[in-house]
């Protein structure tokens, strides 16, 4: 499976999982990259598991849904507890939602807390903008798509009244991001 990068992201109904998943994909299209995106949720929706699931390809994608995950993004608990043991040991990577996920000791998975609601919350006076903070700092570290490619995705698939404070989640979070690297 060479050339290919596996991503979930994980929470519960109406963090924004689906959108941030959107976006992600969204992003990878406009770089030019094979992508299928493809999500779940809960039938109660508002509240119950959601899951985002994103494969980016150097070519065309066979099977569209993850196996194993190279990056999981957790928003919420129940979702780390259901997920994480999808993560590809050894080389997986997570990012957790600090205060609101607490990891389980895996020596074998790097794990990286950043705290998306928390900052979302205090810098932007929105917790909604969680998702795109946390979104943010994974572009950050990962590097698996650009920032314009990702500040292009929410100017084209926001709508106008929520594109500023979108960009601006994005930004706080690949400020996070950065700080992982220290």
């Amino acid at each position: 499976m060479a050339g290919i990068t596996q991503i979930r992201l994980g929470g519960f109904g109406g963090q924004g999982i689906v959108l941030a998943g959107v976006l992600l994909g969204h992003a990878g299209v406009i770089e030019g990259k094979q992508v299928s995106v493809s999500n779940s949720y809960g039938v109660a929706a508002r509240g119950s598991d959601c899951k985002a699931e994103i494969i980016f390809a150097e070519g065309p994608i066979d099977y569209p849904h993850l196996v194993a995950a190279d990056f999981f993004l957790a928003m919420s608990q129940g979702a780390y507890n259901a997920y994480i043991k999808d993560v590809r040991p050894g080389s997986g990577l997570v990012i957790l939602d600090q205060g609101f996920v607490k990891p389980q000791e895996l020596p074998l998975v790097v794990q990286k807390s950043v705290p998306a609601t928390n900052s979302a919350i205090a810098k932007l006076k929105e917790r909604q903008a969680a998702n795109i903070v946390l979104l943010g700092a994974f572009v950050e570290v990962s590097g698996i798509v650009s920032v314009e490619a990702m500040r292009k995705a929410i100017r084209t698939q926001i709508d106008e009244r929520f594109r500023a404070l979108n960009l601006k989640a994005l930004s706080l979070g690949m400020e996070l991001g950065r700080q992982l690297h220290g």
